[in-house]
């Protein structure tokens, strides 16, 4: 039996996007470092609205509950080598997939920014001996800890620059078994975000033989 496989663009699942109801967690998503970040967001979400036929209630005000205790299960997980050690967790991830599965019920997807700051300044002394930095880190994962832990399957796209023109994402996660609507998504998106600057050295991961450079020759 041969495989079929959806239909991602988004030219043609336009009314597909347009039925789209989008999850967002006000207090969650502003939860950033900078308003730049959440403004960003918040302009390509009003954008999607308006290009793909989104009337303004698809973006439903969700609450995701135990956000802490969230991350607090995350930080054990990800630094534990053993499952002994997560025994005691166990219990609160499931608990956990319980509140996400029942937001799911209402929405498609859940919008956030990819990160709660844009990305820091290497300190000098890292590059040699390495660096901790827990409000930095915690900042870098504010809104990874959903698919980190829970495993539900996300996608970062750029949308924009802060002031310092570093980089800034919207995250879609998605239920599980919704690749297809994660993917359909985050190409619309991208079409409506500015013109995307390529790094002064970057990989073609679609021509592994040649690596960009616009560094002026030596």
């Amino acid at each position: 039996m041969p495989l079929c496989f959806p239909k991602l663009s988004s030219h043609n699942g336009g009314n597909a996007i347009g039925s789209l109801r989008l999850g967002k967690y006000t207090r969650w998503f502003n939860d950033v470092n900078s308003s730049e970040i959440s403004d960003k967001c918040e302009n390509i979400l009003k954008l999607l609205s308006n290009n793909h036929g989104c009337e303004v209630k698809q973006v439903v005000e969700i609450v995701v509950p135990e956000l802490e205790e969230m991350r607090a299960a995350h930080v054990v997980s990800i630094g534990s080598a053993a499952l002994r050690s997560l025994t005691p967790y166990c219990e609160a991830g499931r608990r956990l997939m319980e509140y996400h599965l029942d937001i799911f019920k209402n929405v498609d997807v859940i919008v956030t920014p990819t990160t709660g700051m844009t990305a820091p300044v290497i300190p000098p002394d890292a590059l040699k001996n390495g660096e901790t930095n827990f409000q930095v880190t915690a900042y870098l994962m504010r809104f990874v800890v959903a698919a980190n832990l829970l495993g539900f399957l996300a996608i970062s796209v750029p949308v924009g620059y802060d002031k310092e023109g570093l980089p800034i994402g919207l995250q879609i996660m998605g239920r599980p078994w919704a690749e297809a609507t994660v993917l359909a998504l985050a190409p619309a998106v991208e079409e409506l975000a500015p013109v995307t600057k390529k790094p002064a050295v970057f990989h073609d991961v679609l021509n592994t033989n040649r690596v960009h450079t616009d560094l002026p020759e030596k």
